[in-house]
């Protein structure tokens, strides 16, 4: 079956597709067929990379730093902040590729 709608528009659900999901969540895992998916290799696991749409929610902080840190981070103006957001995160994606079996 293939249904096509407006992002943000689709259509409410029927009782039945209520009924049938909640029916899902309630059935243990040890009762569903997986059959039909391809297991996954450690291979495919080393190649997965983030989801590009995926925007995660923002979290306030307060944080001292060092000044010749914040001074090399305002060198180019402003956005200092999202410069130094997207230092962590490269970092942190590093980090967790090295350490992949944590997982």
């Amino acid at each position: 079956m293939k249904m096509t709608f407006e992002l943000g528009k689709a259509p409410a659900m029927t009782q039945d597709q209520i009924a049938r999901l909640d029916a899902l969540a309630k059935m243990p895992d040890s009762k569903i067929d997986y059959t039909d998916i391809p297991k996954m290799t450690d291979e495919d696991f080393q190649n997965m990379v983030l989801n590009p749409w995926y925007k995660p929610k923002k979290v306030q902080v307060t944080a001292r730093l060092d000044s010749d840190i914040v001074a090399w981070l305002r060198r180019n103006g402003k956005g200092y902040q999202t410069r130094l957001n997207a230092i962590l995160k490269r970092v942190m994606l590093e980090d967790i590729k090295t350490q992949r079996a944590v997982y």
